[in-house]
């Protein structure tokens, strides 16, 4: 039964607390074929839970052109959380107490995260550290500066457990409390010798993942890890970045969440440093010291915490099918350029509860892409 138009992501921080089962029942919808956290957070906002989503999807992908679609077994999810337990992971749901607020108000926060350590410090203001893999002596020494001034300011710093910027900024904030934010589950640790590095941060820091347990990472997975450290933080601090580095993603992404950019320049002759100096010139905080972070992110604190990114859903959803008729509308006014909900419902000329049904159902059936600003467009 389709349920009322209140965004249930939108509520309060510990709002809600899943059972037992209702975490399994999350766990096997995340889990199920084209469900993405956007898809996640439709279908529950639809269907009123998780139990009723799942009972929904054959359907759901049917009306958007599949022939089938595969569902997370019970066992499955079962076998999961047997893993994680194991390894002393939680899985936290969004809107419950550890689940991380600035996360929580990102566009595409995951409906799960699987956590381990002292989840006190995923609670704590957050700024992210990112850069070379092969990074300069120099490089490694800016890195580990700020990140210990930075905890020493009670902030937990973030990163993603990768070979040199990364490591050095965890190593160097272990004590006060630092996130390795991981591509894969959480039992397949990458690199495989920064293992000793997350045994080294998790009695005062954590590690977060939405990978489901046994995931080995797949370069496509390092810029979903990404966005998550973009999504927890205050703001990211770019230390040696080449050019196409993934660290330009990560600043990318925290622009588009309204996240603060700070970039350590570099030496015009380093290509490691061709990066960070382009977001300098793109209007990126200058860091020579860690107060020159600390002068931007201490005046953020003391504001009210922003509005989710997330548009509240004010129609009443019941009745919303569009019908075979507006399902050809929408899908003939949609192509290869991505375009935004309210202009498939202006073009369209269907009520936006419609619509999102609409999109739905193509989502499920595997033919829609969503960018990260939540534009839309065809496979």
């Amino acid at each position: 039964m389709m349920g009322g138009g209140d965004d249930l992501f939108a509520r309060p921080t510990a709002a809600i607390r899943l059972t037992d089962r209702q975490r399994l029942d999350w766990l096997r919808l995340s889990r199920s074929d084209n469900v993405g956290p956007r898809t996640f957070r439709e279908l529950l906002n639809l269907y009123g839970s998780a139990a009723a989503a799942l009972d929904a999807l054959p359907e759901l992908a049917q009306r958007g052109g599949s022939r089938s679609i595969r569902i997370a077994t019970l066992a499955e999810a079962e076998r999961e959380m047997e893993r994680a337990r194991a390894f002393g992971v939680s899985f936290v749901a969004l809107g419950e107490r550890d689940y991380p607020d600035r996360l929580r108000r990102t566009a595409s926060a995951p409906p799960l995260v699987a956590l381990r350590g002292d989840l006190a410090c995923l609670q704590r203001p957050m700024v992210a550290i990112v850069g070379s893999r092969n990074a300069s002596i120099a490089g490694i020494k800016i890195a580990a500066i700020l990140a210990r001034g930075l905890g020493e300011a009670g902030m937990t710093v973030v990163s993603g457990l990768a070979r040199g910027i990364d490591a050095a900024a965890h190593e160097a904030s272990a004590a006060t409390g630092t996130v390795a934010v991981l591509a894969g589950g959480h039992d397949q640790i990458y690199p495989p010798e920064n293992e000793p590095l997350l045994d080294l941060l998790l009695p005062a820091g954590a590690a977060i993942s939405e990978m489901p347990m046994g995931h080995e990472p797949r370069a496509r997975d390092f810029p979903r890890r990404n966005r998550i450290i973009a999504g927890l933080s205050l703001g990211v601090v770019v230390v040696e970045a080449a050019e196409k580095s993934g660290s330009l993603i990560t600043a990318r992404m925290a622009l588009e969440e309204n996240r603060e950019v700070f970039a350590v320049p570099g030496s015009p002759l380093d290509p490691r440093a061709g990066g960070t100096n382009r977001l300098l010139k793109q209007g990126a905080t200058l860091v020579s010291e860690v107060d020159d972070i600390l002068a931007v992110i201490q005046p953020i604190l003391s504001r009210p915490p922003p509005e989710d990114s997330l548009e509240e859903e004010e129609e009443a959803m019941d009745g919303a099918d569009p019908g075979d008729n507006g399902r050809s509308r929408i899908l003939s006014l949609l192509g290869p350029v991505p375009v935004t909900l309210d202009d498939i419902v202006r073009a369209s000329g269907l009520p936006v509860a419609a619509v999102r049904v609409a999109l739905l159902e193509l989502d499920l059936a595997g033919r829609l892409h969503r960018d990260p600003a939540g534009r839309i467009s065809l496979r």
